[in-house]
């Protein structure tokens, strides 16, 4: 029995604890198990931060960080300077990255990865006006994934959040998705 593991990359403040906390509470509204747990050194804002999240067909008996994801979102290419995130990528994995092309010689990443760019910032700059990237990038993850639908996510920013902060945060889900250009990789067979 296969899980998906996914393992998130930013900077502490961005959201990224709760974006893998998300992907959970969306995978629950599909009927699947799933686990989302946060890994950070420093308490303060700015810092490089990781957080795992595994999504399963069956209960879920390991609890320990994600070694060979199957999937890596990396919600602030900066920190691609300071941490592997493609570490253990598992044969033919997916890298989404919110960059610009510049940023990508920083991506030591496997021949079989599979990667996609995605300019979050420009999306998150529009709606919020600062940097906050780790909700567009579960645009991406919907598109490009079949891990949790576009609907779950929804579902689970309108549960997290009042209303207001939902809505918009709904709105920047979607202008990714509708914007992701990238091929869709099937793991439901996996589950």
């Amino acid at each position: 029995m296969k899980l998906i593991e996914i393992r998130f990359h930013g900077r502490a403040g961005q959201g990224i604890v709760t974006a893998a906390d998300l992907v959970a509470v969306a995978a629950g509204f599909e009927n699947k198990y799933s686990q989302a747990f946060p890994f950070f050194g420093s308490e303060k804002r700015g810092p490089p931060v990781t957080s795992y999240c595994r999504v399963s067909s069956k209960p879920i008996t390991i609890h320990e960080q994600v070694r060979e994801p199957h999937v890596v979102v990396v919600a602030d290419a900066t920190v691609m300077g300071a941490v592997d995130v493609a570490a253990g990528l598992r044969e033919n994995g997916l890298i989404l990255v919110n960059a610009r092309g510049e940023r990508l010689q920083a991506l030591r990443a496997p021949a079989s990865a599979r990667v996609h760019v995605i300019d979050g910032n420009e999306i998150a700059l529009k709606h919020f006006g600062k940097l906050i990237t780790n909700t567009v990038m579960l645009g991406a993850l919907a598109k490009a994934t079949d891990v949790v639908s576009l609907e779950s996510i929804k579902k689970a920013l309108r549960e997290r959040f009042p209303q207001k902060i939902a809505e918009e945060n709904v709105s920047v889900v979607q202008e990714c998705y509708d914007l992701f250009k990238g091929e869709k990789i099937f793991f439901e067979k996996q589950l």
